[in-house]
């Protein structure tokens, strides 16, 4: 049975039309070429803030996870985690943290759905999500920031959210045999040249935020197998 083809989608951030775009072309790239295989589609985590329409991503990526034609898999980001902790026990300190990093985007967008505040089974969806996703058998971790290298595969979900480690961001660093072989996908860390990052040689690391709500692009990530080189779609 072939592999499935891997979709990986960096941060989004409330840009819904960008995102719709970017998944027809991803359905179209993948008919004319792989037609004959499945396909994964990871989003990395951030969808929320700052951009136009937070709720509209939420509420398609929620959507998208009940389809039984693809498989869909969505991480959590540390906006999520911000917007979680913001409607939590120890809410006020964490709500003007998420405001002042995004979040009144965030509620504006729930508003014009007619929503004071996000529901609450938007925020059980986003408590309830990964933060890391391993493909044993193609040595592929895709995680929203990153990991810890002297700790993986037991990094932790504040690392996996939040790290911006020069040990994770230069792969010749990575001493840990358990991190042999394997190649780390993530955003979290906009480019500056808004194209994705791919470090290391071989490749060991693949940065696919390329700061789509900054003027840059939205980006998915094409693993089709350890034979074909990974190429890029953009919105």
């Amino acid at each position: 049975m072939n592999q499935p083809v891997i979709y990986a989608i960096g941060d989004i951030h409330g840009e819904l039309d960008r995102l719709r775009d970017l998944h027809a072309r991803i359905m179209f790239h993948h008919e004319r070429l792989y037609s004959d295989r499945s396909m994964t589609l990871i989003h990395l985590g951030d969808f929320v803030d700052r951009g136009p329409d937070s709720a509209g991503v939420l509420e398609l990526l929620i959507e998208m996870e009940a389809r039984d034609d693809i498989n869909v898999i969505n991480l959590r980001g540390n906006h999520e985690q911000m917007m979680i902790e913001a409607y939590g026990p120890d809410k006020s300190e964490a709500r003007l943290h998420w405001l002042i990093n995004g979040g009144d985007e965030t509620i504006g967008s729930y508003g014009r759905r007619g929503r004071e505040h996000p529901p609450q089974a938007h925020l059980d969806w986003a408590k309830n999500l990964d933060t890391i996703h391993m493909i044993e058998d193609q040595k592929l971790a895709f995680v929203h920031a990153g990991v810890e290298p002297r700790t993986f595969p037991d990094s932790g979900e504040r690392v996996h959210m939040w790290t911006r480690s020069k040990r994770f961001f230069d792969p010749s660093t990575w001493r840990t045999t358990a991190l042999d072989g394997w190649t780390v996908v993530h955003g979290h860390t906009p480019t500056r040249d808004f194209q994705p990052d791919a470090a290391g040689t071989p490749v060991r690391r693949y940065n696919l935020d390329t700061g789509a709500v900054y003027g840059g692009k939205l980006t998915a990530g094409v693993f089709a197998g350890p034979d074909e080189p990974v190429h890029y779609l953009f919105s």
